[in-house]
């Protein structure tokens, strides 16, 4: 008899964690090289779930794949790995009646642009051959976060096998997925590409898992599988631990299966223990053929209050627009900072811009600067988002903040690492990238979390992304330029450039784009700050004529000045015949220079207004 016709007429009790056990021996390594280092401690396990009632067990081989082997220099032992997990799972099933599933893990988590998708199909479709040819009872896709490498993975597996396949997804929260689509709905699609059995496993212990399976109806062809955690995790002595009495589990399994699940085991922090109390539970229990499932709450989701600004990316395909980025203090006197917002903005700024800690070096929160000066004054502001600095429940957080202040323009960036800062022992988060990010923000605008959760209320974010056209091979960056506007960005901010040449190469590579680009402009204050700019501040290079020119008046304070400003009004005489858009950079919190070139640009517009008049 095969699994799915098992199933037919029961409940079948699945085995528990296997990394949990791993741990209790102190083994922290790579649980999957263990198939062929300590074979015997695996065939040990397999063992006791067996034991404690399971009727399915599954290879050790969620991670053996080419990707997350090669975080152990084990890539190259992809087949050798998962031949002998196959091995190790037939022998402690020898003489018994269990089916045994191939794992497969999810590679994804919040983070997509680690691997692309081709590469992450490549990886599973080499593990998989080995399972197929394992001759195993089915398999059983595991721990996925992404729904779309999901039903890719599960369309490739599909076309190359017809043995029954699991396809569990993990939640974020009870009941939705981390994109926003229902759990319910999530397991009519994956039925739809062929699964033969849906359900979810990790993240959520039984109670949370109950909740969500309340919502869900039963399938038409596939049937229901679960592996909760023993509860949510804990972290003791540095170690992650799940507190769950096994027969607190072995109820909530009943109540599991009274919600149509056929296929039920455990996940992390699940133990033997937890399996033989859930056995005993559900020796008698009969399928549940139909269910009334729980109506879903509809949240309803409010739209975002209209802009009260236009937004810039709107404005600059149309006219001229003005973007002046001035630092926040890196001391607690504001006063300085606030004039020059205020002068600049009444000057004719578009907004003030304010970056995230530049250079890694902590400054006045631009959120609290960008805070006083919009209820204060009435300036609109620009705030920089850094991966750097905070993790996803932060930066969720900071922009949820954001939002309620009204303050709806950000640039996100990854960050200048810490070790280029004030503080090199301090860590960098990263939990995602700048395209990531910019993803995530246009999640918030549909009202949905990071988790997938609905917000009730729609951001109003207009994002932007940087651009360092400072590069040899520019067309490599505009390629980069595009997968931005892919992720979601309005409209991109250049690094400060210093050749009227590259203005017009940058005009030339992105001429094909509809996405509006503000060329940065920064004056020089000394022949000291360009020699500093072009040789250790990333992203920003000089010419040998800006260089030399700085070098001839060095020494005398008037004169670098002088020629700092000559040289930006002529790198505006290019930017403003390409670019509507143009991004002024304050050095040193000396926004009188600031302002001189916000009144050229005014004056180079009234000419063009005048020769176009007079044409």
């Amino acid at each position: 008899m095969g699994l799915l016709d098992a199933l037919k007429h029961k409940v079948l009790v699945a085995d528990g964690a296997m990394g949990t056990l791993l741990y209790s021996y102190g083994l922290e390594n790579c649980h999957e090289e263990m198939n062929i280092e300590k074979p015997e401690i695996i065939k040990k396990i397999h063992k006791e779930y067996i034991q404690a009632g399971a009727d399915v067990i599954q290879t050790n081989t969620y991670g053996a794949n080419r990707i997350k082997l090669t975080r152990y220099g084990l890539e190259s032992k992809v087949v050798e790995i998962n031949e002998g997990a196959i091995g190790v799972a037939k022998q402690a099933a020898k003489n018994s009646e269990v089916f045994i599933l191939g794992s497969i893990g999810g590679i994804r988590g919040v983070r997509k642009v680690d691997y692309t998708l081709d590469e992450i199909l490549a990886a599973v479709r080499e593990q998989a051959e080995v399972l197929i040819a394992g001759q195993l009872d089915g398999l059983l896709l595991e721990t996925y976060y992404d729904f779309e490498e999901l039903c890719e993975t599960l369309k490739m597996l599909r076309a190359m096998t017809d043995m029954p396949i699991i396809a569990q997804v993990s939640m974020q929260e009870p009941g939705v997925l981390m994109n926003g689509i229902k759990l319910n709905e999530a397991l009519k699609q994956l039925e739809k590409l062929g699964a033969d059995i849906v359900g979810v496993n990790c993240r959520l212990g039984p109670y949370h898992t109950i909740q969500a399976f309340e919502q869900v109806e039963i399938p038409e062809r596939a049937y229901l599988s679960v592996y909760p955690n023993a509860s949510l995790l804990d972290i003791e002595e540095g170690r992650v631990v799940y507190e769950s009495e096994v027969d607190y589990f072995a109820r909530a399994a009943v109540e599991l299966c009274n919600e149509g699940v056929r296929l039920i085991g455990g996940c992390c922090g699940t133990t033997p223990k937890h399996i033989e109390a859930m056995k005993k539970k559900l020796a008698h229990f009969q399928p549940v053929e139909k269910k009334e499932a729980k109506p879903q709450r509809e949240i309803i989701i409010r739209e975002a209050e209209p802009h009260s600004f236009e937004p810039l990316h709107e404005k600059a395909k149309r006219a001229r627009s003005v973007i002046v980025e001035l630092d926040t203090p890196k001391h607690l006197e504001i006063e300085q900072f606030v004039e020059g917002a205020k002068a600049l903005y009444n000057a004719g700024a578009d907004l003030i811009m304010m970056a995230d800690n530049s250079l890694a070096s902590p400054r006045v929160s631009n959120l609290a600067m960008g805070a006083i000066l919009k209820l204060q004054y009435g300036i609109r502001t620009m705030p920089h988002i850094t991966c750097r600095d905070r993790n996803l429940i932060g930066l969720q957080s900071h922009l949820m903040g954001l939002n309620a202040l009204g303050l709806h323009d950000v640039l996100a960036v990854t960050g200048d690492p810490t070790k280029v800062g004030d503080f090199p022992g301090a860590t960098s988060v990263y939990d995602v990238s700048s395209m990531e990010l910019i993803s995530l923000i246009k999640q918030l605008n549909e009202g949905i979390s990071f988790s997938g959760k609905a917000l009730r209320k729609k951001a109003n974010f207009s994002v932007a992304a940087a651009f360092n056209p400072n590069v040899r091979v520019l067309d490599r960056a505009v390629s980069r330029l595009e997968k931005k506007i892919e992720h979601g960005a309005d409209y991109f901010i250049t690094q400060p450039v210093y050749s009227k040449e590259k203005i017009v190469e940058i005009h030339e590579a992105t001429k094909h784009l509809d996405t509006p680009i503000y060329i940065g402009i920064m004056p020089l204050t000394s022949f000291k700050n360009a020699e500093f700019l072009h040789h250790e501040v990333p992203g920003i290079k000089l010419s040998d004529d800006v260089l030399e020119r700085m070098q001839q008046v060095s020494g005398n304070k008037e004169q670098e000045t002088k020629v700092g400003l000559e040289i930006a009004k002529e790198l505006l005489d290019t930017a403003t015949k390409y670019f509507n858009g143009i991004y002024l950079i304050t050095p040193f919190m000396r926004y009188e220079i600031t302002l001189q070139l916000l009144q050229y640009i005014q004056q180079l517009d009234e000419q063009n207004k005048g020769v176009k008049a007079n044409g």
